[in-house]
């Protein structure tokens, strides 16, 4: 064997070996050792942040979702959701914003046709939600369309129909949307919110022990 066919024979045994090598390494150690720390340090963020009840996952805290019934909080409204019409196999949701300008014809109906519906649907006897009081989050979908949370305006906005329809004095509901409101993150970014799923998860809990169950 010549000598270039012996240098050619090692360069490419030495590759070979650092390719084995960085394999290992990238491939199979780093991974089982940020997914080890993961689900040591941060299980309930690495397994998706799921929201568990009556003994099952009920959705994620970060994914938002719709077809709540009238008996719960609603979250904002999803415009911007679409169907995957490339993906013939399952039935998906694109997220994605309208992405139509602040004085398009459509997104102008689109929120006085939610305005009306929010001031309809909560608007009980005794208890008459005027337009000034509606946010606006309640009318207007996120850049995803799919944000888990809403504004605690939107949420007090929603106490009274909620407290009739599960038959719950309306102070209660109103403590359960403050027990569940979160302020800034840091104390200085985003805004105060309240993510619906965990609020309808504990409004369930709170109306399975009834009018007389515990206060908080």
């Amino acid at each position: 064997m010549t000598n270039s066919l012996k240098n050619t024979a090692r360069l490419l045994g030495a590759g070979l070996r650092a390719l084995l090598a960085l394999t290992l390494v990238t491939g199979v150690l780093y991974p089982l050792a940020v997914t080890g720390v993961a689900q040591g340090l941060f299980h309930h963020q690495a397994n998706g942040s799921e929201i568990r009840a009556d003994g099952r996952v009920a959705g994620s805290s970060l994914i938002g979702q719709q077809g709540y019934d009238l008996d719960h909080f609603q979250p904002r409204p999803a415009h911007g959701l679409g169907r995957n019409t490339l993906n013939t196999r399952y039935d998906l949701v694109v997220s994605g914003a309208t992405n139509l300008a602040a004085d398009n014809e459509v997104l102008v109906r689109q929120v006085e046709e939610a305005r009306a519906r929010v001031i309809r649907d909560n608007s009980v006897p005794g208890h008459t939600v005027k337009p000034s009081q509606v946010p606006a989050d309640a009318v207007t979908s996120s850049g995803s369309g799919l944000d888990p949370d809403i504004s605690p305006a939107y949420a007090r906005l929603q106490v009274h129909r909620v407290a009739q329809r599960n038959g719950l004095p309306v102070a209660r509901v109103e403590r359960l949307v403050r027990d569940h409101t979160r302020g800034r993150t840091l104390g200085f970014m985003g805004e105060p919110r309240v993510n619906v799923l965990q609020l309808n998860v504990a409004l369930d809990e709170l109306a399975d022990e009834g009018p007389a169950g515990p206060a908080s």
